[in-house]
């Protein structure tokens, strides 16, 4: 495939399987996109710079974490990003893909059936605060992460449910201030977790501020948590 049009950014961060990988995920959204609206963030630097690069750069940030070969959950995963790049960038790792929207898990299983993916990947239509006390998938994930889903101190309560005792949570936020970070450490308390590590970068082409913060448990999370569908949204803890 050609590569004009790529943003130089992407080539420091991807190799050239991954590329065409990203390319034809373009190709195949755009399709989609024309049947049914899944995002208007498919074209130029919206989609190299806003999905592609914005989805994946926390995952080559961090050398001393080994991403590969884990059990990984993207809760909300719209149209898979980051879930369907860090597949790209992760083939060894099994995905799971949770969304709420059946448009949009429908659309990701036809992505998935025409592109050759080497991950074993499960779409999952419902919510996460029904999944999370399903015995089969609490406790049980090495990463879990969010983005563009809500803010950090409800997206705690949806992910470290889901996290095995070594496993790690991925949120990302756009603008941080240290009320943002009073708010999280008061929920991750509460939540049986703990802060690791924040990473802020400006992305390329002026697409804005991005910060990533890492959590991890410090126990299993409680049970009660997350709690009924639209409570952790309307009354975050």
């Amino acid at each position: 495939m050609k590569k004009q049009n790529i943003p130089e950014e992407i080539f420091s961060l991807i190799n050239e399987r991954e590329i065409n990988m990203f390319q034809e995920l373009q190709i195949k959204i755009r399709e989609l996109n024309n049947k049914t609206n899944l995002t208007r963030l498919i074209n130029g630097d919206d989609y190299w710079i806003s999905q592609v690069f914005d989805s994946i750069w926390p995952f080559k940030t961090f050398p001393n974490i080994n991403y590969d070969n884990k059990k990984f959950l993207d809760i909300g995963s719209g149209c898979g990003f980051p879930g369907l790049a860090y597949a790209i960038t992760h083939p060894s790792s099994e995905i799971y893909l949770i969304d709420s929207s059946k448009k949009k898990t429908d659309a990701l299983k036809i992505l998935i059936k025409k592109i050759n993916f080497k991950n074993n990947i499960h779409v999952i239509n419902n919510r996460i605060e029904n999944i999370a006390h399903q015995s089969s998938f609490r406790n049980s994930f090495n990463i879990a992460t969010t983005r563009a889903v809500s803010n950090p101190s409800t997206v705690s309560e949806y992910i470290l449910p889901m996290l095995n005792k070594e496993g790690l949570g991925v949120l990302y936020c756009g603008k941080w201030a240290d009320e943002e970070s009073k708010n999280l450490n008061k929920t991750l308390e509460i939540l049986e977790g703990k802060f690791k590590e924040k990473k802020k970068i400006l992305l390329p082409r002026n697409k804005g501020t991005r910060n990533v913060i890492l959590i991890e448990p410090k126990n299993f999370c409680p049970e009660i948590y997350p709690r009924k569908v639209g409570k952790p949204e309307k009354n975050p803890l």
